[in-house]
């Protein structure tokens, strides 16, 4: 696939990664590196050329499917309808796989998500 031009001025795909009290933490979620894949994902985002930005946050709410993640179009994805995607339990590096997959591919409004993230996706806490 080819990969989306960037425009000027244009924001790139963005993950939004939980890092707040249950998110990243090595007590609720033992099994899992989540400096490993916080790494991984900044990795992408600066091999990307722009394509991809990442960013950390401090708790997103829902803390019971931790580690959240969440999937913001880029300014040609939100043109084209796209909206925030929340993915829970990304816990493993197959759902990083499938993340950057769908980042590189567009993100949000411009390529649909991998079947299987699709079914990790949570509606948004509401406030």
């Amino acid at each position: 696939m080819t990969p989306v031009p960037i425009r000027y001025g244009a924001r790139p795909c963005s993950l939004v990664v939980c890092r707040g009290c249950c998110c990243g933490d090595a007590r609720k979620n033992p099994g899992t590196d989540h400096a490993g894949q916080l790494a991984r994902l900044r990795e992408a985002a600066a091999a990307s050329g722009g394509r991809l930005a990442v960013r950390t946050s401090d708790c997103l709410g829902p803390c019971a499917q931790a580690n959240i993640v969440v999937v913001q179009p880029s300014t040609e994805g939100r043109r084209r309808g796209g909206r925030a995607a929340w993915v829970a339990f990304t816990l493993d590096d197959e759902a990083l796989d499938d993340i950057l997959a769908w980042t590189a591919a567009g993100g949000p409004g411009i390529a649909p998500p991998p079947a299987t993230l699709a079914l990790q996706m949570i509606d948004p806490p509401k406030n």
